[in-house]
């Protein structure tokens, strides 16, 4: 560019260069800026070398961030200049500086064309360029037909024709109808017998582009793209310059193949003979080397030759060969060819039967799974998934089991979700499947769904002869000193139906099956609980006679849960108590759960539907990728609002009614049913997406009214609760159904649930909280069947908290469902919570709320079991304030001792029974997690029997921070408890309409 010479542009340079800081910068260009602002508006004295070089310097100002708002006649008008050197600044700067809807470009089409017409080919190269790189509709519609003629000129040097090809690329991906079909389908096939290979490479780019929008218009370039593979695979007149580590013009090769992908089948047997010596040649001729360069080279034209193997749908024998180089290149300890082989040998899987040709490098890509890249650990899993069958689903099932103990925390979910659909695909018998599920809950409860164990108990009911076996299974697991809470649940759901076939063995009698379900009762969920008592009470019931010692111990844990905080274990405690003094008529009423009908499972629906997707046409729609990881899930209900058939959803089936001909089958009540004051809550329908994490919420039941009537609802929330936790614009017209606070609190004690809930959206969350970290998942479900558009979601996290979340569409559309993933990291330790910042407009209507998002305290608590000598040491050990702190805390609302329990236990506050020798008295203790590490936090506090309004609360660890937030945050909890809401009045069973058993358990209630 011969800047060399430009005195003023060096000094400039080196200025800025020289600056000290960013000021001192700014200070220098506005300088400067106003100089050649300056020189611009007096352009009598301004000579061709003084404006290119002001052109210079605007142009490098530029590449510094600063906004050029002038000088762009200037640039332009360099363009039209006779000499090279002006004209060369003039088409550079305007290639940068303007882009295509620029109303400045208009003013130089004319003078572009004529150099692109002209006679000097420097002038059309420049012209060649800048238009490539510019590009827009204006351009292509007046300059692509003569940028046509350039390229197929035959009195047009190849650097020129180069040039054409590529800018003629661009111009078409800005505009198809550029290029006529019929007119260029000829054109292409002489253009493909050019000898100049880059010329030849260009062209083939542009080949790329118009056979995968129009493949059936170019049929006759075929033979011509396999005999340009054969002159290349032979080495036939290929200039030194062109090959590259011994390889003749890889690129060309590549993009050639990528063509050929587009095409069907080639079909004249002449050709397709020449075009599979050539792909023999290739996997013949290549083999993994110590030169990286020649490594790169070599692969790429390989994966793109295999590719089109797979396309072709070659012999077996060929098939084979592919699979052989493959496992080569999965065997070597190159992260980058281990990963492409692997990728590569997952692609033949869903073309190609070869499984049994994969299936002999099985131990090399188990050995994968255990590679720090952990993206050759995903790659690895997918491919093991894939290669199973009912042949080596043992081994592979037992070896994603033994990797979940030592898998990474972003891969544990999916590693677990695929175990359980490979178990049940290809279960040589159920008491395999249901021992794999039952390791898998052990080994990775956190990442279980509820879905995965909801299919273990329709298999047990469903079989006589498991249901022994999974209740010994079970009760084994039980046994065990740690276990997980999914664990609990499906123990508690088996042992509690089929408990009394195990009570010949020893250790199985019905009080001792009760003790072991109940010493996990203190350690568990609410919702958990409400489970816990159904089993207590089928064991009890199925011990007819009663033990009366069994029976005094069950009934003295109902008559403790009947004023349990909530209302859905509450009200299981009050109804099985009166139950479980019926005598005989329990057993009618509490019988045993009848067979589920047969239907086909969820999970495996999915991995079938995912199988069934149409491969790919060609490699380069392999490489698309969606710009958002938010998920959008549409809705699978029909029209109307109304619900999928049973056989979509996921949750277990009720039992058919007593007139199974005049009613559909009911909502699941399944392990984990949920009740409310007595009435039916009606099951989510599954979503039709593979991630199991949107059949949390989606899709919505409810049916949003008219956009016209968006009247506010007798049930919306008030904005000036105690515990405001959505903010309302006084223009929102859209009004929550139900309270905020309510859902606030539920889930602050629990990991799922609705966030807010309005007549046209649906925002819920479940998060999963391990140490520190949290994965969670807001779901965005759009009720309405119009799209909720100008979507917007900011999430503002508290100070001691590190959030990251994916972009969010502009769009939700009708009755479809949005999943935004949130990652979250506690710093340290703080009360505060994050804030959910979402609007929407529907109807030009606009909605903004504000929601807490719940990210409290408990959420990050472990509980931390100890014993005596250990609580007293580390008690003894901490002396005093800042580190112990007590108060005497007044307000409180009155309950028993064993409800406070209660209520820590369920805030993952471990409380450690008989620690202290006064009854009233509870003793605590827990883990907080952040960044920093692990904090061990004991807690003591001292009722006094006769005031319950009041206890003295002492905290101690070994962070003042953590002591004096624990000690706030239990304050918060025990002087704000949520009132369980009285059961609304219960119209009799012949109101009901109830009959035979449901009518005989209301009349007994």
């Amino acid at each position: 560019m011969a800047l060399s010479g430009m005195r003023g542009l060096s000094v400039f340079i080196s200025d800025v260069r020289n600056c000290q800081n960013k000021e001192q910068e700014r200070v220098r260009v506005d300088k400067e800026l106003a100089n050649i602002r300056t020189r611009f508006k007096n352009q009598r004295g301004l000579t061709p070398y003084e404006k290119k070089k002001y052109v210079w310097k605007m142009l490098y100002i530029y590449m510094l961030g600063y906004d050029v708002d002038f000088g762009h006649m200037e640039t332009v008008a360099l363009i039209s200049a006779p000499k090279y050197a002006e004209k060369q600044v003039g088409y550079i700067v305007t290639s940068c500086l303007l882009n295509e809807n620029h109303d400045f470009l208009r003013l130089v089409i004319n003078t572009v064309r004529n150099d692109i017409i002209g006679r000097n080919e420097t002038f059309q190269c420049l012209a060649l360029t800048m238009v490539g790189n510019v590009g827009g509709r204006e351009f292509s519609e007046s300059l692509a037909p003569d940028v046509q003629k350039l390229l197929v000129s035959n009195t047009c040097r190849p650097l020129v024709r180069k040039k054409a090809a590529l800018c003629l690329l661009r111009l078409y991906r800005k505009n198809p109808d550029v290029v006529n079909v019929e007119g260029w389908s000829q054109q292409m096939v002489q253009l493909l017998d050019e000898r100049d290979l880059g010329v030849l490479t260009a062209v083939m780019s542009l080949l790329v582009a118009l056979v995968a929008s129009n493949p059936d218009g170019y049929w006759s370039c075929l033979p011509k793209c396999v005999h340009i593979l054969e002159r290349l695979t032979r080495n036939q007149d290929i200039l030194q310059e062109y090959t590259y580590y011994g390889i003749p013009s890889p690129w060309l090769q590549v993009k050639t193949m990528r063509v050929l992908q587009y095409f069907p089948v080639v079909e004249d047997p002449n050709v397709r003979r020449g075009l599979f010596d050539v792909l023999q040649r290739i996997l013949v001729g290549t083999d993994v080397v110590k030169n990286v360069n020649k490594n790169n080279a070599s692969h790429a034209v390989l994966f793109e030759a295999i590719a089109l193997v797979m396309h072709l749908d070659a012999d077996k024998e060929m098939m084979s060969q592919c699979v052989a180089l493959l496992g080569k290149f999965v065997a070597v300890r190159e992260p980058n060819i281990r990963y492409l082989g692997l990728e590569n040998m997952t692609r033949m899987l869903l073309v190609a039967d070869v499984n049994e040709s994969i299936k002999k490098h099985q131990a090399h890509i188990i050995s994968s799974l255990k590679d720090p890249d952990i993206s050759i650990r995903r790659r690895s899993l997918d491919l093991l998934y894939g290669m199973c069958d009912i042949s080596n689903a043992k081994d592979i099932v037992e070896e994603l089991l033994q990797y979940l103990t030592t898998a990474d925390f972003g891969i544990r979910e999916e590693l677990a979700l695929k175990a359980a659909i490979l178990a049940e695909k290809f279960a040589p018998n159920l008491a395999w499947y249901v021992e794999v599920i039952l390791q898998l809950i052990e080994k990775a409860g956190d990442f279980v769904s509820d879905d995965i164990w909801y299919r273990v108990v329709q298999f047990v009911t469903n079989n006589d002869d498991l249901q022994a076996f999974a209740a010994a299974k079970a009760r084994d697991y039980l046994d065990k000193p740690a276990v997980h809470e999914t664990m609990v649940k499906v123990a508690g759901y088996l042992l509690g139906e089929y408990s009394h076939l195990l009570a010949r063995r020893p250790g199985c009698s019905p009080k001792e099956v009760f003790h072991i379900i109940h010493d996990k009762f203190p350690t568990v969920t609410t919702p958990t609980k409400a489970l816990l008592l159904s089993a207590y009470v089928k064991i009890l019931m199925h011990s007819q006679p009663p033990d009366q010692e069994l029976q005094a111990q069950v009934d003295e844990v109902f008559k403790r849960c009947e004023s349990f905080i909530d209302a859905e274990v509450q009200q299981r405690a009050v109804e099985y108590i009166i139950l479980s003094h019926k005598g005989p008529s329990m057993v009618d009423i509490m019988a045993e759960m009848p067979k589920f009908p047969e239907r086909q499972s969820a999970l495996i629906k999915r991995a079938e539907d995912a199988e069934g997707e149409p491969t790919e046409m060609s490699a380069t729609k392999l490489r698309q990728r969606q710009n958002s990881m938010a998920l959008v899930v549409a809705d699978p209900g029909s029209a109307n609002g109304g619900l999928p058939p049973p056989s979509e959803q996921l949750a277990l089936p009720e039992p058919p009614p007593p007139a199974p001909e005049t009613a559909a089958p009911a909502a699941p009540a399944a392990p984990q049913s949920a009740y409310a004051n007595g009435t039916n809550k009606a099951p989510a329908p599954a979503s039709t997406n593979g991630d199991l994490l949107g059949d949390l919420l989606a899709p919505l039941a409810l049916e949003a009214p008219p956009i016209s009537t968006p009247s506010p609802l007798t049930q919306s929330a008030d904005p000036g609760e105690p515990l405001a936790l959505a903010l309302y614009d006084q223009q929102n017209q859209i009004k929550p159904i139900g309270s905020i606070e309510d859902w606030f609190r539920a889930l602050s004690l629990k990991d799922s649930g609705v966030l807010y809930e309005d007549p046209y959206i649906q925002i819920g969350i479940k998060s999963e909280w391990r140490e520190a970290q949290a994965k969670m998942v807001l779901f965005l479900g759009n009720k309405h069947t119009a799209p909720l558009v100008n979507i917007r979601v900011l999430i503002l996290p508290a100070p001691h908290l590190k959030m990251q979340f994916s972009r969010v569409p502009d769009t939700i559309p009708p009755r479809a469902q949005v999943q935004v993933p949130v990652e979250v990291t506690c710093l340290s330790a703080s009360r505060e919570t994050a804030v959910l910042d979402f609007s929407y407009t529907i109807s030009t209507l606009p909605v903004n709320v504000k929601l807490r998002l719940p990210t409290l305290m408990n959420k990050i608590f472990q509980a931390a079991p100890v014993s005596a000598s250990d609580f007293v040491a580390h008690w003894r050990a901490i002396a005093g304030p800042p580190t112990k702190l007590q108060e005497v805390v007044r307000g409180v609302r009155p309950m028993p001792v064993s409800d406070m329990g209660d209520l820590f236990n369920s805030l993952h506050i471990g409380v450690a029974p008989g620690l202290d020798p006064n009854v009233n008295n509870i003793v605590a203790a827990t883990t907080f997690f952040s960044q920093a590490g692990a904090t061990l936090c004991l807690v003591r506090v001292e009722t006094d029997p006769s005031d319950r309004t009041q206890m003295r609360l002492t905290v101690a660890s070994q962070d003042p921070n953590v002591t004096y937030e624990v000690k706030e945050f239990i304050k918060e909890q025990v002087i704000d408890i949520p009132f369980a809401r009285t059961p609304a009045p219960t119209p009799s069973p012949a109101v009901m309409g109830l009959t035979g058993p449901a009518a005989a358990l209301a009349g007994l209630i």
